[in-house]
């Protein structure tokens, strides 16, 4: 499970170091694409197949799922991380995030999410309030 936030850097060739945490689980790859909210996703090999099951399993005559189903995998990268855990984040999808130098790399369960480290500040604290008023709708008794 990943969890936690980081704030690592991008060096000057793109790559990212994973956090040590999450090196393991992504050492046999990491998928990295486009994600919502202008992050990207970078799932492990055996979450993005499953991911990528749930989606053929869609039906592709609606055209929201065409849609997010192009958007997803059109921009999905394959990287392998080096004996140092890095990571190279390929140029479109550093352009389509908003990657700086100053990162945030957020663990939420099954996937991690990268995003460039001004942009999650205002987007987590935009958030915090909403996230205290919907609590227990999403979670009961919690």
């Amino acid at each position: 499970m990943f969890l936690g936030t980081y704030e690592p850097r991008l060096d000057e060739k793109g790559r990212l170091i994973l956090p040590a945490k999450f090196r393991d689980e992504m050492a046999p790859g990491v998928f990295i694409t486009r994600g919502q909210d202008r992050c990207l996703y970078a799932f492990p090999r055996d979450e993005f197949e499953r991911v990528h099951t749930e989606l053929r399993q869609a039906s592709s005559a609606d055209k929201r799922t065409r849609d997010y189903m192009r958007v997803f995998l059109s921009g999905a990268s394959e990287e392998i991380p080096d004996r140092q855990g890095r990571v190279t984040i390929p140029a479109n999808l550093r352009k389509y995030a908003g990657l700086d130098r100053e990162l945030a790399v957020i663990g939420t369960g099954t996937r991690i999410e990268i995003w460039d480290a001004a942009a999650w500040a205002t987007y987590l604290e935009a958030s915090e309030q909403a996230f205290a008023d919907i609590s227990e709708e999403v979670i009961p008794g919690l």
